[in-house]
């Protein structure tokens, strides 16, 4: 089973995300949302995580070093992962330590949905 991860202090944006990603629920993926670093954090320790998305602003365990603690974990498989942040840019991260894209809030949706689509390996029907 396919599983993603949402890290983000604002529940506006945590609830916005799985909103927008619910019809992957549909093909068997589960979401999982985490209000804290430190909680996602537990979350992948209990079950990884294909896809992350993660924010780069958060109190405690920032995004940067989530990030940083999930690459140093080599036993673990790699999950992708998103760094959603409201600056217009990302801090300079290693390429070994650091995420494998980065967005800006607000995200658009569209691009939420390919990208998610693209790294799971899941064609998502609009019905259009």
């Amino acid at each position: 089973m396919k599983r993603i991860l949402i890290i983000d202090d604002e529940n506006f944006i945590r609830l916005l995300l799985k909103r927008t990603l619910e019809d992957f629920e549909f093909e068997g993926v589960e979401i999982e949302m985490a209000p804290t670093g430190e909680e996602g954090l537990e979350k992948l320790k209990a079950a990884p995580a294909d896809l992350i998305f993660l924010d780069l602003m958060m109190p405690g365990i920032n995004g940067q070093e989530v990030c940083e603690e999930i690459r140093k974990d080599s036993a673990s498989p790699q999950p992708y992962i998103v760094l959603l942040t409201a600056k217009g840019k990302v801090p300079e991260m290693p390429r070994d330590v650091g995420p494998d894209c980065a967005l800006t809030k607000p995200f658009d949706p569209d691009q939420i949905i390919a990208l998610t689509g693209e790294v799971l390996g899941i064609e998502i029907d609009d019905g259009f």
